[in-house]
């Protein structure tokens, strides 16, 4: 199929060590993924005989169908794991449950979970690999991946990161998505702006490299060539975080307005799920400077270069 792009990653846990060349290296396997699903047939044998595992403890939609979806379109056979029907639910530890699932022979898990850590922590119970699908609010690397291949694919004369500016808006502090990106993005070269209400935004996350903080909207979108508006992750959020989701819209909501003072290219972008009219405008959302689809849609070569890279291309 292609030449299998030498890493040293045994797992996909976050991208805190992963190299800025390791992931430009995925990405050309995603170029390779990409033309493989531009087929008529959109299979090939490159997983045939290796057994995946998705082990998801919180609900997922995209997520969850990619990875399925990238599995299978390289022949790989498929175990979807749902934690309301197992044995969990029977008194069974997570590690007893992971050891059962383990001798069947599985060659790799995908893992979502809303403890922070537990996919570092499983990977400690098993000779398989682990890529973590988010973990609380700490990471979702593949998220980033698509996200970042996603810009890298549809800004107008892309030239590399180095000086451009990603501005995240909305919830970050519940946000394992910013957390992600913030990482992937300032690795690259770029700046990353985040902005919303003071409750929102940790302070801890203004001190990284490459990071600050605005709490006007209109000026955090100054000359920016993405802007990422997140939802408001009410499930994870204690009460008085922000007066009132009515004064929110009015501040925060990302509009076609406020992206006028945004660089003429810039690309409108969501991780999803997203909550129309109320942290972003559906028309904005619908426009020419949207890839919210083409995000969803870059999630299943992003991940089957993932799978790839870490069953086939792992350097031994």
């Amino acid at each position: 199929m292609m030449e299998a792009v030498q890493i040293r990653h045994r797992h996909l846990l976050d991208l805190e060590d992963w190299s800025a060349s390791e992931i430009e290296s995925l990405w050309r396997t995603t170029d390779a993924m990409v033309e493989v699903m531009q087929r008529k047939v959109k299979k090939v044998p490159a997983l045939q005989g290796l057994t995946i595992v998705t082990l998801f403890f919180e609900n997922s939609t995209r997520t969850r169908l990619s990875f399925e979806r990238a599995a299978k379109a390289q022949s790989a056979e498929v175990l979807n794991f749902a934690a309301g029907g197992s044995s969990l639910s029977k008194g069974e530890s997570l590690k007893d449950t992971l050891k059962a699932i383990d001798a069947m022979q599985a060659d790799l898990y995908v893992v979502r979970h809303g403890v922070a850590g537990t996919p570092h922590q499983l990977s400690r119970w098993t000779d398989a690999a682990i890529v973590n699908a988010g973990d609380g609010r700490r990471a979702h690397p593949t998220q980033a991946l698509l996200d970042g291949y996603t810009f890298r694919q549809g800004f107008r004369g892309f030239d590399g990161f180095r000086g451009k500016r990603l501005v995240i808006v909305g919830d970050v502090m519940h946000s394992r998505v910013a957390r992600s990106n913030i990482g992937l993005w300032t690795k690259l070269g770029a700046e990353v702006v985040l902005c919303g209400p003071r409750t929102l935004l940790p302070t801890e996350l203004g001190h990284w490299p490459g990071v600050q903080r605005c709490f006007r909207l209109e000026e955090a979108v100054e000359g920016a060539h993405a802007v990422m508006a997140l939802r408001m992750q009410r499930e994870r959020m204690q009460s008085g975080l922000f007066p009132s989701l009515s004064e929110y819209q009015a501040r925060y909501q990302l509009t076609a307005k406020v992206m006028e003072h945004a660089h003429p290219d810039a690309l409108v972008m969501h991780p999803g799920p997203m909550n129309r009219d109320v942290e972003i405008e559906g028309v904005l959302a619908d426009s020419p400077r949207s890839v919210i689809e083409q995000q969803v849609a870059n999630g299943v070569p992003v991940r089957m270069a993932v799978l790839y890279s870490l069953l086939v291309g792992r350097a031994r």
